[in-house]
């Protein structure tokens, strides 16, 4: 075994709920072959079932070892998961981990033949190819191990490897969560346009467009930090300089957001035990 690339690999996912289906997704579009994927879900959506018969995956099974074994049930489910990962798992497979809170510990503990795991935290854009994972690799993970795992994240968006476990806490915080901070910040700017006197279907099309439109630009100039981006955008004495003085004040938003990924840092942590 011990496959370095995508198309070589032999892999069983372990849930297909809204996160492992993105990532199966992700798989098929890469032109992983439907005979060396194993998929374990007892809830099937009609969506994992479309993309099944679309792409001829196979619904629970047999097992036998796998190149990576890809767990992606809810935290909550860990023991249930690994059990239903353990006849895919062999001494030369990568687990691969997108279980939030739970450490390369706890699988160890559950997964004793696993000599390679990799604890990643994605986050849901994902689902539309444009997710961003943060993982760490154990010890025990070789570097074909790493590039197969990272080939099995990467195809449903970026992957950035940290050096410390303790760090995924950090990621969690600023990129697993971050997407719902963008929704409150859509939400907050179209009440403050509803506060301006625009009414409310329009302060919402408004908000959404422009939070839409700013962050395809931060993709397509992505060699332009953020804060050049900002200053192209504000000229002296402007309409969008008023409003930065604002944002940017003491109180203002940088120790607003400061306090938000320390408070989801501080509960992952908890959560990791």
């Amino acid at each position: 075994m011990s496959a370095s690339s995508l198309s070589d690999a032999s892999v069983a996912l372990i849930g297909a709920g809204n996160m492992g289906l993105a990532m199966l997704e992700g798989w098929a579009a890469q032109g992983l072959s439907a005979e060396r994927v194993a998929i374990i879900e007892p809830n099937p959506s009609e969506r994992l079932r479309a993309l099944c018969a679309a792409h001829g995956f196979a619904l629970s099974p047999e097992g036998g070892a796998r190149d990576a074994v890809v767990l992606a049930v809810k935290p909550q489910m860990l023991e249930a998961g690994a059990e239903a990962a353990a006849p895919f798992v062999g001494l030369d497979s990568v687990v691969v981990s997108i279980l939030a809170g739970k450490r390369i510990s706890d699988l160890a503990a559950r997964l004793p033949a696993a000599r390679a795991i990799v604890r990643a935290m994605p986050n849901t854009p994902a689902a539309i190819g444009r997710g961003m994972t943060g993982a760490y690799a154990s010890a025990g993970t070789s570097e074909a191990q790493r590039a197969l795992a990272h080939a099995l994240l990467a195809a449903s968006g970026q992957v950035e490897w940290v050096g410390s476990e303790a760090l995924i806490d950090g990621v969690t915080a600023v990129s697993g969560s971050g997407p719902a901070y963008v929704f409150y910040l859509v939400e907050c700017l179209a009440a403050a346009g509803v506060e301006a006197g625009l009414p409310a279907d329009l302060a919402g099309r408004l908000a959404r467009a422009t939070v839409e439109g700013a962050g395809e630009l931060l993709h397509r100039q992505a060699e332009i930090s953020a804060e050049t981006l900002r200053q192209r955008v504000t000229s002296p004495g402007g309409t969008t300089a008023a409003a930065l003085s604002v944002l940017m004040a003491e109180d203002g938003l940088a120790p607003l957001m400061a306090r938000a990924v320390a408070a989801a840092k501080s509960r992952a942590t908890e959560l990791s035990g």
